[in-house]
Order: C-alpha cells, then sequence, then structure tokens
C-alpha cells in the first residue's frame, strides 16, 4: 500500500489533562505583577467545582492535531503505557487524523497523567514525565518538517537519535519549542539541536531561564538565541504579543482581539508554534506566518484544554478577513 508522505512529524510526550475548576484560592503576585504564586488553604480541605479530563495533549500532540486540522498531514513520535488511558490517546489521535504509526506502547507502564489547577483564566499544571525506554523509530519517509518539544528528563541519548537522525536528512526543516526539560538542558547540551533550527519558539520567562538573564528586552532574547543557531525565533509574551527575528528584521505582533473574555489559556503558545509552522509548510513568507499564529491562540483561550478550540484553515482566513485594522506586525 502507498505511504503518504508526512509533511509535519512531531516529537515528544503524551499525556492526560484532568483540569480541576479551584474554587478558593488567591494570586499573589511581586510588585513587577511578573512572577506570581497561586495560593490555597494548606492542610485542609480546598473545594473545587468540577474537573474536566481531557485526552491526547501535550506540546507535541497539541502541534500535531493543529496542523491535521489545517489540513496537513501529520504524525506524532510518542510514548504511551499499556493501560487505558495509552489507548484513549491513541483513540483521540485517530479521530483527529493524526498518524499514530510512530506512537510506541510500553508494556507495564502507565501513560502520563497530568492535574491541571485551574483558576480564573490561568493554570498552574502538575507534571509527572514517564521515564520510558525512548528511541527514535525507523522513520521511513522523511517529512518536511519535525516539531520537537517536551520530552521527559534523563533522554539525552534520545536527543543525540534525533540529532543523527536530521544530520542524515538535512532536507528536513527543524522546529524547536523547548519544554521544561529541554529548557533545564541548557544551550550547550543541545547545541546541535539549537544549529539545527530552522524555527525556535518560547515564551519570554523560558527565554530567560534558557539565557539565565533576567532581562526582559525583547529584541536581545531574540538577539543570543539567534546567536546560537536558530534561523528565525519567535518569543510570546501572553496577552502583550508575540516577536521574531527572521534573521534581519525585528517585528511586534499583537493579539488578535479576544472576541469574548478568556476561559483557559492552556494550550495557547502550542497553537501559536503549530499555525506559524503551518503557514510556512503552506508556502507563506515567515511575516505571513506571524499574522496567522495568534489566530488560532485567540480561539483556544475560548474553551478549556489546548484542542477543542483549534481552527480549519477557513476559520483561520475568516478571522483574518474581518481581522480589526490595527492587527498587523510592526518593525521594532
Amino acid at each position: 500500500m502507498f505511504e503518504k508522505n508526512i509533511d509535519f512529524l512531531a516529537i515528544g510526550d503524551i499525556t492526560t489533562d484532568a483540569f480541576i475548576r479551584i474554587k478558593e484560592a488567591s494570586v499573589h503576585c511581586r510588585i513587577d505583577t511578573e512572577n506570581c504564586e497561586l495560593c490555597m488553604k494548606f492542610g485542609d480541605k480546598v473545594p473545587f467545582e468540577y474537573v474536566k479530563v481531557i485526552k491526547a495533549v501535550g506540546n507535541s500532540a497539541n502541534a500535531a492535531v493543529c496542523v491535521s486540522r489545517l489540513g496537513i498531514k501529520s504524525a506524532l513520535i510518542t510514548q504511551v503505557g499499556s493501560d487505558e488511558n495509552g489507548d484513549d490517546c491513541i483513540k483521540e489521535l485517530v479521530k483527529e487524523k493524526v498518524d499514530t504509526k510512530y506512537v510506541k506502547t510500553h508494556k507495564g507502564m502507565p501513560t502520563n497523567y497530568h492535574f491541571v489547577l485551574w483558576y480564573e483564566v490561568d493554570r498552574t499544571i502538575l507534571i509527572n514525565h514517564i521515564k520510558y525506554d525512548y528511541k527514535l523509530p525507523q522513520i521511513k519517509k522523511a517529512p518536511k518538517w519535525i516539531y520537537l518539544s517536551s520530552i521527559a528528563a534523563n533522554t539525552q541519548k534520545y536527543h543525540a537519535e534525533i540529532i543523527e537522525y536530521l544530520k542524515n536528512n538535512p532536507q528536513v526543516k527543524l522546529a524547536f519549542q523547548p519544554g521544561t526539560f529541554q529548557i533545564q538542558l541548557g544551550i550547550q547540551e543541545l547545541k546541535e539541536i539549537y544549529s539545527r533550527t530552522e524555527v525556535f519558539i518560547c515564551n519570554v520567562e523560558e527565554a530567560q531561564r534558557i539565557l539565565h538573564t533576567e532581562s526582559r528586552d525583547i529584541k536581545v532574547l531574540l538577539g543570543e538565541i539567534h546567536a546560537n543557531g536558530p534561523k528565525i525565533v519567535l518569543i510570546t509574551d501572553g496577552p502583550k504579543g508575540a516577536y521574531m527575528l527572521d534573521g534581519e528584521h525585528f517585528y511586534f505582533m499583537p493579539e488578535y482581539p479576544d472576541p469574548r473574555p478568556p476561559v483557559e489559556r492552556t494550550g495557547c503558545g502550542d497553537s501559536f508554534s503549530a499555525t506559524f509552522v503551518a503557514a510556512l509548510i503552506m508556502g507563506k513568507s515567515p511575516l505571513e506566518a506571524l499574522v496567522w499564529a495568534p489566530v488560532n491562540p485567540m480561539s483556544v483561550i475560548q474553551y478549556v484544554g489546548a484542542r477543542e478550540g483549534l481552527l480549519n484553515t477557513e476559520n483561520i482566513e475568516w478571522w483574518l478577513k474581518n481581522a480589526p485594522e490595527e492587527y498587523k506586525p510592526r518593525e521594532i
């Protein structure tokens, strides 16, 4: 049977998110309002409103579903356990038309399950990445793009396998949206990943951690990450917008105006990143892709979880056609 080429191959952990809607809590921030803490009564019973369980999520899974809804052939390399949770995650991917032939089931192990403490419009995620025996599968036909994101700790050998594959397939472009443990590994440990990256995406706080700086000078953050190899660097700053360095020019892109008050922010960064790469796959320029990227987060934020609000191409084109005049990039 003829095997279709994959345009977008995501690599990263998959999980189930259980959203716990908290009723009684408070948020305390420093005077700069940038560093905030979620506070609840310790040693007490804390009431919650309800729990919503969402299968087959995680940075790379979210990205694979996002581009699939945009009509792009996508697949996911990930790990699941031999449990009902793992089976359900695979079923969800199939439902979303994501190719699952590279999903590895590990006998006798559980599938990742995370708890999301949801208070007001933001969330704190309790994560526990299962340490599987990670091995890169044999990829029969090289994809146009590999999208690398969050993977568990102690996976240096796995990252080395990914690097080796990229060396042997120089035509494959790499998008890198580092997860928690990849940020902890640092640029030096992943220097070959950084030097091979076509598109790099993170948020402001992640850029600060990667570069070991407290500076919020966006041009400095963009420039220093670019100096380590990525050709195009994007840094998001939540509702404040996003920034891009295309190698020569710095741009600011405002968020797409929310049609209604936001519900919950999980998956906004993933949908921004994946939509940007999807637009490039469609043949759009980086500047055009920067205009496309914020539209999906605008929709995602109207729902609970990372997947329900993801748009198709027709939806995005409608929102762009009806965008306000001020919704456009500007050079900074």
